[in-house]
């Protein structure tokens, strides 16, 4: 008959989910370094032992949190721009989630911009995280952008100037405590749009 224990020093997908999710409500809400991992291990109602067995160091959970955070922002852009039907329209959907996102009360920015700030100078491995997760993004847009211009170099312009309104709407809400930089951000997407696709 199989054991149904895990292995020595495995923890359940659960109570590392569990864990997670706390780690990441309280990064968010107070910031990486103001929170302890005893803190986690109390809110998650785990062990330390157990905590540590999910994850070696407070880094790897800021990674797993990061991860988490990564998902949350594909699926929020993604089914925004799936929802919209033409390529303009697309492009436009990233700040119809931006200013969805912004009115939630628990906003308080980008968790990566964010994680950045706080450890971005001391830890290669969470800045290299950071800048793979705008990476992606940059290039999901130029995907995007690549549907509505012809012209290849135009395109990739378009995409780099579009995320970076994405990016200063994210910073800039979080310090207004506002959905209105998305509305400003997309007013001038809408400039930078119609002009790359009259040329």
């Amino acid at each position: 008959m199989a054991s149904s224990t895990l292995p020595s020093g495995t923890v359940e997908p659960d109570v590392r989910a569990r864990i997670v999710d706390v780690a990441d409500r309280l990064f968010y809400a107070r910031g990486i370094q103001s929170v302890g991992m005893d803190e986690i291990r109390t809110g998650a109602g785990v062990s330390l032992k157990k905590l540590y067995a999910a994850f070696a160091g407070k880094e790897q959970l800021i990674a797993a949190v990061l991860d988490g955070r990564h998902d949350y922002w594909e699926q929020g852009v993604h089914g925004a721009v799936d929802a919209a039907t033409t390529p303009r329209d697309k492009l436009l959907a990233m700040y119809d989630f931006l200013e969805s996102w912004f009115g939630d009360e628990t906003f308080r920015g980008c968790g990566f911009i964010n994680a950045f700030g706080e450890l971005g100078a001391t830890s290669p491995v969470i800045a290299e995280i950071a800048r793979e997760h705008k990476d992606s993004f940059q290039r999901f847009v130029q995907g995007l952008t690549a549907d509505a211009v012809d012209d290849t170099a135009l395109a990739e312009e378009l995409a780099a100037q579009l995320a970076l309104l994405a990016e200063g709407a994210q910073t800039t809400a979080a310090i207004a405590g506002s959905t209105a930089p998305a509305v400003h951000a997309r007013r001038a997407a809408e400039t930078l749009i119609d002009a790359a696709t009259r040329v």
